[in-house]
């Protein structure tokens, strides 16, 4: 019988848009179990200082929605070598632009020790939570300024 594939990917998913979907979708494709990390308010704050728009348990709720997520877990920390003796994942999916970045050398190597392969996905272009919040901001400015 062959051994059901694991794979696991972590976000903030603020602001969900296209680009959040695409990537989840793409990594259910390579794997039979998709677990996502979603970021705590309090660890986006410690490493982004800044508050997601979207509070915590509600982007929980929008990614534990999806067909192609099998199962949501919090993600307290950034230390993905913990997460994958948490999680027992066998394949972690993340964006590429941490490709060849020392963290993720590292991260790759201690993983690959435990038979944990590293897949990289070219991020959407021209969409992100930040683009997507600065344009509303822009849409709320000029509005203001017309009132």
């Amino acid at each position: 019988m062959k051994k059901e594939v694991v794979g696991y990917t972590t976000g903030v998913f603020d602001l969900f848009h296209v680009g959040h979907l695409r990537l989840l979708q793409r990594a259910k494709s390579r794997c039979d179990k998709l677990i996502v990390g979603v970021s705590t308010d309090e660890l986006v704050q410690e490493y982004k200082h800044k508050k997601p728009v979207i509070p915590f348990e509600e982007r929980v709720e929008v990614v534990s929605a999806l067909k192609c997520v099998d199962e949501v877990v919090a993600q307290r920390h950034r230390d993905k070598v913990a997460a994958y003796h948490e999680i027992k994942f066998d394949v972690m999916f993340v964006g590429s632009d941490w490709k060849g970045s020392e963290l993720f050398n590292q991260v790759e190597a201690e993983l690959a020790g435990h038979g944990v392969d590293v897949v990289y996905f070219e991020y959407t272009s021209n969409v992100s939570s930040t683009s997507l919040q600065s344009t509303l901001q822009a849409i709320y400015d000029e509005e203001s300024q017309a009132s």
